[in-house]
């Protein structure tokens, strides 16, 4: 393993206390702590529709009006954030939930949409890494929410998988992590073990890659062409053998 590890995990699976136990035992046998970055989408929405508020999409992005931005704040850097830090520190973990606001860590601008507004959804501008760096040197492992702040001050939800990908190329990370519920990119359900940037285009031109995963493995590409070392897709078991070493690593590493 490299000096920094970012680990990108989503919200849904941070609803299954089996996961959360196996995932913080596995962040536990990590020489060095990795930067968590987490979703929560599953909760927002329903707390979207508990409270009438329509979850609405455009290719992929939440929608986030003044109400809803008030509602992923308190999810995401609140019910979230605070749990999975909770649960780490309980479990013997330093770690320190802060999201992209804190610190400045992550700066962002209005995303626009040709067809749709989207609201407060924000696109990476910048990356204050340091603090993240001082963190890490000092032992502590962050938990970072995806809300960050815009250059004119007001706060923005950004996609998590966005906000892992720019963490990690600021850092810069030798490993990104980026954990799904499969064991990676699959090819007639084999897992496709290595993929180059300009394969993954390839892959997805094939047909090979599609759906939900095609935003990742080019999120994953830009992250190798901003400077990551390397990204893993996988599932839990795929995290557990390569937090191990040793074992055949299970997974789709683009590098």
């Amino acid at each position: 393993m490299g000096e920094y590890t970012v680990i990108k995990v989503g919200g849904n699976d941070l609803d299954d206390a089996a996961f959360v136990s196996s995932f913080i035992a596995t962040v536990r046998t990590m020489p060095s702590p990795p930067v968590i970055v987490h979703g929560g989408g599953k909760e927002i929405a329903a707390w979207q529709q508990r409270l009438g508020l329509e979850p609405r999409f455009v290719e992929g992005l939440r929608v986030t009006g003044d109400e809803s931005l008030v509602l992923a704040e308190m999810i995401l850097s609140g019910r979230v954030n605070k749990r999975l830090a909770a649960q780490l520190v309980t479990a013997g973990v330093q770690a320190v939930g802060i999201s992209g606001v804190d610190l400045g860590l992550i700066r962002v601008r209005r995303m626009t949409h040709p067809t749709d507004d989207l609201g407060w959804v924000g696109e990476v501008a910048a990356v204050q890494a340091e603090p993240l760096r001082k963190l890490l040197a000092a032992g502590f492992l962050p938990v970072v929410s995806p809300i960050s702040l815009g250059e004119e001050g007001h706060a923005y939800n950004v996609n998590a998988d966005h906000a892992a990908l720019a963490l990690a190329g600021a850092l810069p990370a030798d490993t990104l992590v980026f954990l799904t519920n499969v064991p990676g990119v699959l090819d007639s359900g084999q897992v496709i073990s290595r993929l180059s940037p300009d394969e993954v285009e390839q892959a997805i031109a094939d047909g090979i890659v599609s759906g939900g995963m095609v935003p990742k493995v080019r999120s994953a590409a830009g992250a190798v062409r901003a400077g990551v070392g390397s990204v893993l897709i996988t599932n839990l078991a795929g995290l557990q053998g390569w937090a191990a070493g040793g074992r055949p690593e299970i997974g789709t590493r683009i590098s």
